[in-house]
């Protein structure tokens, strides 16, 4: 790398929450700023009024929180080049737009919408490029008044010179534009807000932004941007501009892929390292066939030379693979501690604080029965509901194909007495039990494996039959039995 250090940024929107689109652009840049010892800036572009919000700012700067992408300059951090959001500096913007107007590289334009429409549609029969026909660029003082009076507000749109636009793509390599099929383009609308590209090469320039790393959607922005660069005698950064992430029917990724808010992950209990691991992987590989990375080791792996030029396919499938590889290998301890704030939004503990050591300790027996089997802490919650209610709930499904075979109140009715007179309640005492009733009523395994699965659980699938029994408890077993009987009757009646 050359000696310039490196400084890139995120400039998210607050219209909304940061998306998992989102997450990762922050991402490759905080991987490659930490890679190269550079800085990580965090902007906020709020300039759009209308759909701009403090809510979406605060949910934005959480997400960053939780992913623990931390920023070197921005809000709550401040930096020697702020403010760092831009409609604390409109006056910068002002500043420069006086610049290029007094430089004849910009000008005032008070063409209407209705009269736009019609040069359009002027060029179209005539099968012109669609680009503003700079009606306004040589009007005379006279004129604007005459206009100004009208009430016309104008707008500041800059003089595009007819030249080739070219760059040097990190990912993709040279990139060339004509820029003579580019309209003089508004910088400054008319209540003094600048546009996107305006605003953006300011701040980046200002800023000294040395890489702007971002989706390939803004490749198009990019010539426009370079224009402005050198219409305000700014260095052009270097560009890379990342493939996008569709979802698996290839069509742009949405919610009905799977793929909401970042904090709507974390309300659905997966584990942000995870997320990380999972999203960092979405168009960047190593390049062996390891997947699981620590932070460390994606900072010292990464670079833009690992990048696919191809776009990325987001599957929920492979989150969930993530997810629960780091579940496995979490302690009990520390899985039991981050499954609480699920248990209590349940309903299934009153509060995390006022545990008993018996309760807490159940649970933990209940986390370890079920570590090797959920993808997310939600999943948790539904799966082990039974171990946390007085009253289950039996899955009709299960209910249907399992507990209305012929015989089984007999079977359940023999296993139940049983089970109540055991002195210990081990997982050996207890499986001797089973396999005594079923050489006694001379029927196999499953015949009474599981319809006691779905009389104690409501489920058709789950841990190992012996082991939850274990963790229910004596009493709660043979409760349970007693009552998936008395269901049985009465549906029969």
């Amino acid at each position: 790398m050359e000696d310039k250090k490196i400084r890139v940024r995120f400039a998210p929107s607050p219209t909304g929450y940061l998306h998992i689109g989102g997450a990762r652009t922050a991402l490759f840049n905080w991987l490659y700023a930490r890679h190269y010892n550079g800085t990580f800036v965090l902007r906020i572009e709020d300039t759009d009024q209308v759909r701009s919000t403090e809510e979406a700012v605060n949910v934005i700067l959480e997400g960053m929180k939780w992913l623990d992408l931390d920023w070197d300059e921005g809000p709550e951090k401040g930096g020697e080049y702020g403010p760092y959001y831009q409609m604390k500096r409109l006056h910068i913007y002002q500043e420069y737009t006086e610049k290029l107007l007094k430089d004849n590289k910009a000008y005032h334009c008070y063409c209407t919408r209705e009269e736009l429409a019609k040069s359009r549609e002027k060029q179209a029969r005539e099968n012109k490029s669609l680009k503003y026909d700079r009606h306004c660029f040589n009007l005379s003082e006279e004129e604007k008044k005459r206009y100004e009076a009208e009430g016309r507000k104008p707008v500041i749109r800059l003089k595009i010179p007819a030249k080739e636009i070219a760059f040097d793509d990190l990912l993709r390599g040279e990139v060339t534009f004509d820029g003579g099929l580019l309209s003089d383009f508004v910088i400054m609308k008319s209540d003094g807000i600048p546009t996107y590209n305006y605003a953006v090469v300011i701040d980046d320039a200002l800023m000294e932004i040395t890489d702007v790393m971002r989706g390939d959607d803004h490749i198009s922005n990019t010539p426009k941007q370079i224009v402005i660069y050198e219409a305000l005698g700014f260095d052009v950064p270097k560009f890379a501009h990342i493939p996008m992430i569709m979802g698996q029917d290839h069509t742009r990724l949405s919610k009905r892929h799977g793929a909401t808010s970042v904090m709507e992950y974390k309300k659905m209990g997966y584990i942000p390292e995870a997320v990380v691991n999972y999203i960092t992987h979405l168009g960047w590989s190593s390049g062996g066939e390891r997947e699981i990375f620590t932070k460390e080791e994606l900072i010292k792996e990464f670079s833009l030379d690992k990048i696919s030029k191809h776009a990325a396919v987001f599957s929920m499938e492979k989150l969930n693979w993530f997810n629960s590889e780091y579940l496995k290998n979490m302690s009990i301890d520390s899985l039991t501690k981050m499954l609480l704030p699920f248990l209590k939004e349940a309903n299934y503990i009153e509060n995390e604080e006022d545990l008993s050591p018996a309760k807490n300790e159940y649970i933990k027996e209940v986390v370890k029965l079920m570590q090797g089997r959920i993808k997310n802490f939600s999943q948790f919650v539904d799966y082990a509901d039974y171990f946390f209610v007085d009253k289950i709930d039996i899955e009709p499904q299960a209910f249907d194909s399992v507990l209305s075979e012929e015989g089984v109140p007999g079977i359940l009715q023999t296993l139940k007495e049983k089970l109540s007179a055991l002195k210990c309640w081990n997982e050996e005492s207890i499986e001797n039990a089973v396999r005594e009733v079923a050489s006694s009523l001379q029927i196999k395994g499953g015949q009474i494996i599981h319809p006691t699965r779905v009389a104690l659980s409501g489920k058709k699938v789950g841990p190992g039959l012996f082991e939850l029994m274990v963790v229910l408890g004596q009493d709660k077993t043979v409760k349970r039995l007693k009552e998936a009987i008395e269901k049985i009757e009465e549906v029969k009646k």
